[in-house]
C-alpha cells in the first residue's frame, strides 16, 4: 500500500508541475500575444488550467474515470489549497519572520500533501 501511495504522490506531483507550467505559459500568452489585462489572463490560465489540472489527475494520477460529479467538487480541491497556503503564508512572514519571497517554497511542503489527499478524495469518490 505504501509502495502505491508513493507512485500516486509522484505522479500527483508531476501532474502539478505539468499544470504549473501550462498555467505559466497560458498567463503570459495571455498577457503579451493575446494583450489581455493581467487579471483576466491570470482568470482564463486559471480556469483551463484548473480543467486540464481535473483530467490529468483523473487518467494520470488517481486512473479514475472523470464524472460531472467529480469535475464540480475539484474545485474545492484548490480552495482548500488556497486557503491553507494564505494562512501559512500569514503564519510564516508575521508570526516566524520568513522572508516573503521564501515563504510559499516552505509553505508547499505542507499544503501539497494536503491537496494530494483532499484530491484523491475527491476524485476516488464516485
Amino acid at each position: 500500500m505504501r509502495r502505491f501511495i508513493d507512485h500516486e504522490f509522484y505522479k500527483f506531483m508531476m501532474v502539478g508541475i505539468v499544470n504549473t507550467g501550462l498555467y505559466y505559459g497560458l498567463y503570459l500568452a495571455g498577457l503579451h500575444i493575446a494583450i489581455f489585462p493581467y487579471i483576466i489572463a491570470h482568470s482564463l490560465a486559471v480556469v483551463i488550467s484548473m480543467g486540464a489540472s481535473f483530467f490529468l489527475n483523473c487518467y494520470v494520477t488517481y486512473q479514475v474515470k472523470p464524472t460531472w460529479k467529480k469535475l464540480v467538487r475539484f474545485p474545492l480541491t484548490q480552495f482548500v489549497n488556497i486557503f491553507v497556503t494564505f494562512i501559512l503564508l500569514f503564519m510564516l512572514v508575521e508570526w516566524f519572520g520568513m522572508n516573503d519571497s521564501i515563504a510559499p517554497i516552505a509553505a508547499l511542503f505542507v499544503t501539497v500533501p494536503i491537496t494530494f489527499v483532499v484530491t484523491g478524495k475527491v476524485l476516488k469518490t464516485s
